[in-house]
């Protein structure tokens, strides 16, 4: 009877709370003032450029932690020079997919370049990211928890912006060339990733170009309990432009991949008004690895070659995608008790859960159609005619099956296990002291250095 009592107690205490706390995110994304094909000049959307290399990176979630290692994985990059070119390999990245903590380091780089390395260790990795926001589970914030979330994106929105991104948007992508970002975060009403370009925003008939990137990146980093989620309003019947073929075709389909299909049934129901308010959390609730776009991308093409053109299929000859992979080990002592985990245990371990159980499917479904991919294209390139060979630029000598995907992670698993050990004991936070960040950043150029994977691909260029 007393346990009874103390339940109902803490029911009703958690009831009293929620009625005078309630807190959510009103939508920032603006509806477009022209067409919807407007947000198809944002950036380059060929997945290639003009020449025989593709190199895609995901970074992925893990706060400061996160941010850090693929910090160190581009710094690495900068210091490799390819074999015949007088460009270091960090110039040739072709896409960058980032999720949370990877998500703040994709923006920024995309943004800035090269010169992102010369001060973002300053600006964001050894700063506190969370001076503006709560960060205990208390009665006091008990209730803000039961009513959507303990902070709304604002503190974490303005710090960004106010240290890092000063008020860019995505507009600032426009005509940029190398390398392309996507931002990742979890639509958890359709339980699918909502990806940040043009596919998503011209579905909602919104604007794109406007969206500011500090928004994007709070959206991909909303963890569950701690924020509120970030809401992104869709304009249903304020554009005429028809969906993607591809869209229509996914959804109806019955032979197609689970998230594929999944993807292009949300994508539909914004355009037709079933979801008005699309409310985002963390992007590794549904995709820890940020691979989603990648996998979606060549699922929904049409030929062989697709997404690339023909001539940039008959041109490529070596094609690198590395998983930078900064996920924390194994904590907690509550398995050498009958009793736990409760509270925010409890609520961290099915978090935890929820994001590792993403992982094994999101990279088996992407090494498997990497795989389809390059056989196909290696099939479509041996059947062209000569005059096709000639029409797509094929140079002479030209060998239609010398073609090669590397695939591979970078994970603190991979370093001596001492090493491993400290790295994914380190805090899930945005404000890490200076020793865990260099680790951090150390482990990634040192992860990189020690890939087979990139050895093999250096090796074939």
């Amino acid at each position: 009877m007393f346990c009874m009592r103390r339940v109902v107690g803490v029911m009703a205490l958690g009831a009293a709370l929620l009625g005078c706390a309630t807190v959510h995110n009103a939508p920032v994304n603006l509806p477009l003032t022209g067409s919807a094909s407007e947000n198809l000049r944002v950036g380059i959307e060929d997945p290639a450029y003009l020449d025989d290399v593709l190199v895609g990176l995901t970074f992925s979630g893990g706060g400061t932690r996160a941010a850090a290692f693929s910090f160190g994985v581009l710094e690495e990059m900068n210091r490799i020079p390819l074999r015949g070119a007088s460009s270091a390999l960090i110039e040739r990245i072709d896409f960058i997919s980032g999720v949370s903590g990877g998500a703040v380091t994709a923006a920024y780089y995309g943004l800035k370049k090269r010169q992102a390395l010369a001060d973002f260790r300053e600006r964001f990795l050894l700063r506190n990211a969370e001076e503006d926001l709560e960060t205990t589970l208390s009665l006091g914030t008990l209730g803000r928890a039961l009513g959507g979330g303990v902070n709304d994106q604002t503190g974490f929105t303005r710090w960004l912006d106010a240290n890092l991104f000063e008020g860019a948007t995505f507009g600032h992508f426009r005509n940029v060339r190398r390398p392309r970002i996507w931002i990742n975060a979890s639509d958890i009403y359709n339980r699918t990733p909502f990806v940040f370009g043009s596919t998503a925003f011209s579905a909602i008939c919104s604007d794109l170009s406007a969206y500011p990137l500090s928004s994007a990146v709070a959206a991909s980093a909303a963890v569950p309990i701690a924020f509120a989620p970030v809401v992104v309003k869709a304009y249903p019947g304020t554009c005429t432009d028809p969906l993607p073929a591809w869209i229509l075709r996914s959804r109806d389909a019955r032979n197609k991949s689970p998230m594929l299909t999944s993807f292009a049934k949300a994508i539909s129901g914004y355009r037709e008004g079933a979801v008005p308010y699309i409310k985002l959390l963390d992007g590794g609730l549904v995709d820890n690895y940020g691979l989603a776009g990648f996998t979606i991308a060549r699922e929904s093409a049409e030929t062989p070659y697709g997404p690339l053109t023909p001539s940039q299929a008959v041109k490529l000859r070596r094609a690198m995608f590395l998983i930078v992979d900064a996920k924390a080990g194994l904590a907690g002592n509550w398995v050498n008790t009958v009793e736990g985990p409760s509270g925010v245990e409890l609520i961290k371990a099915a978090i935890d859960t929820t994001m590792d159980a993403s992982l094994g499917a999101s990279y088996t479904a992407f090494d498997r159609t990497m795989s389809e991919w390059q056989a196909a294209m290696v099939q479509w390139r041996c059947g062209l005619s000569a005059a096709d060979r000639a029409r797509y630029g094929a140079p002479p000598g030209w060998n239609c099956r010398d073609l090669k995907f590397f695939i591979g992670r970078l994970g603190f698993d991979q370093l001596d296990p001492a090493r491993a050990a400290q790295l994914e004991a380190i805090p899930t936070r945005f404000r890490l002291p200076p020793e865990q960040v260099d680790a951090a950043i150390a482990a990634g150029r040192d992860a990189l250095r020690a890939s087979p994977v990139l050895r093999g691909f250096i090796a074939g260029l």
